[in-house]
């Protein structure tokens, strides 16, 4: 039978009276300082001398214990997120995390894997967090809203392509990547366009709505014009079947999902020789450095998450002014950087 190893009898854990015998002051100063608490008028040789006592014994104050005095805790809780392995995504939890930090919140991670919406809605509520930032491929329903809500969480906010009824809206709306890559290709005069699909199914949630923004560029254009969805796996065996036989394609440009797929197809239509750009243009997505380095150079949309106000301190203000009507907030920014490939 396993055995939890037992902690020394002798190791006694520091407690804030510690920190304030040896700082000098009261344990309520030392709850201010510690807490980050402003309301209270602390100078600062006072704040640095009770941060400096409490590193030197290793002192941390109880999450469950202020948890309990608040009547709330000061955890942001970010469900894990098939999307979140994306390039554009990591910059944005990363920013979001640190921001969060720097406001005196915890950010905790939490998997969801095997759940449906509402189960992992009741998993999250059983945590107890102030705010619940729910990732796209996660579609939060009004129960589930319901159940975080009741719970305690004073902001629920989904990041994702659409909204969802009773919860703040952080929109990442994709459609708009493919449509900037289609416009561009239009305005240099291409008609028959294909655009790359990856078939690897945790890019599903970017790659569809991209695809379905190319659709609507070329609907809302005066050109005669059509777009063809090309299925590719990110494999070289896959990139050379579909270059073996796009002259029987008849297409003259790709947007190609992203620079990583543009770069894996573009260096297989010129082992094809298929002329990039004479006979067909080609357009990533991301602006990766390595396609900079191609000959030609990539064409590539370039895609930023802004906001006017830091995500950080948009859930900061959502928390302290909870109950008002659910908020939209558009991230997504594209443009393209044209390069010699298109």
């Amino acid at each position: 039978m396993s055995q939890l190893s037992e902690q020394p009898a002798d190791i006694s854990v520091p407690t804030s009276a510690d920190v304030a015998r040896l700082a000098g002051v009261s344990r309520a100063t030392v709850s201010y300082v510690l807490n980050n608490n402003t309301t209270v008028r602390i100078s600062e040789p006072t704040r640095r001398r009770v941060r400096e006592a409490a590193a030197g014994l290793g002192y941390v104050p109880h999450a469950a214990a202020r948890s309990l005095r608040a009547g709330h805790t000061r955890m942001v809780l970010l469900p894990a997120a098939q999307a979140s392995a994306a390039p554009l995504y990591q910059r944005f939890f990363s920013g979001l995390e640190s921001g969060l930090r720097r406001l005196d919140y915890t950010v905790v991670q939490y998997g969801s894997v095997g759940l449906d919406a509402d189960e992992a809605a009741r998993a999250w509520a059983e945590l107890r967090p102030v705010a619940v930032v729910s990732p796209g491929d996660m579609a939060l329903t009004p129960y589930g809203i319901g159940v975080l809500t009741r719970s305690g969480a004073k902001a629920v906010i989904t990041l994702g392509p659409q909204p969802v009824d009773g919860a703040h809206a952080l929109v990442v709306d994709q459609r708009e990547v493919g449509g900037c890559a289609v416009r561009h290709l239009l305005a240099r005069g291409r008609r028959r366009i294909g655009v790359v699909v990856p078939q690897e199914t945790d890019l599903a949630l970017s790659a569809e709505p991209r695809l379905a923004g190319a659709v609507r560029a070329v609907e809302e254009s005066d050109a005669d014009a059509r777009i063809q969805p090309l299925p590719l796996r990110y494999e070289e065996e896959s990139a050379e079947d579909l270059a073996a036989r796009w002259r029987t394609l008849g297409l003259d440009a790709v947007f190609a999902y992203n620079d990583e797929y543009a770069m894996l197809l573009m260096r297989a239509l010129q082992d094809a020789g298929v002329d990039v750009p004479a006979e067909t243009a080609v357009i990533g997505a991301d602006d990766l450095m390595l396609g900079r380095l191609l000959r030609p150079r990539l064409s590539s949309v370039t895609v930023e998450l802004a906001a006017e106000q830091s995500p950080a301190g948009l859930i900061d203000r959502l928390v302290q002014n909870p109950g008002g009507a659910p908020e939209r907030h558009d991230l997504l920014r594209a443009a393209v950087v044209t390069r010699e490939s298109s």
